[in-house]
């Protein structure tokens, strides 16, 4: 959840409360609707600030990458890429 500095992260929800509420996958969008919608707004936004340490991390399954010779776990950040 990304949401505007008025109201509180939300981490709870339902079917019947997105279906009703959700700006994106609302009852009636259709598929293709919502991929264009989707293209559309991608276009105009930056990198998430967090993708390369989600991505990481993610990919386990939210596991962290395993242990490095020393014993330590790291996310690591590509400093000339992307």
């Amino acid at each position: 959840d990304y949401p505007p500095t008025d109201r509180p992260i939300a981490y709870e929800t339902t079917v019947g409360e997105e279906k009703r509420k959700n700006i994106h996958v609302h009852e009636g969008v259709t598929e293709p609707q919502f991929v264009e919608m989707r293209n559309q707004r991608d276009q105009t936004l930056e990198m998430p600030v967090l993708i390369l340490p989600s991505i990481q991390v993610n990919i386990r399954a939210g596991h962290p990458p395993p242990a490095e010779a020393n014993g330590k776990t790291y996310l690591k950040i590509p400093l000339n890429v992307l």
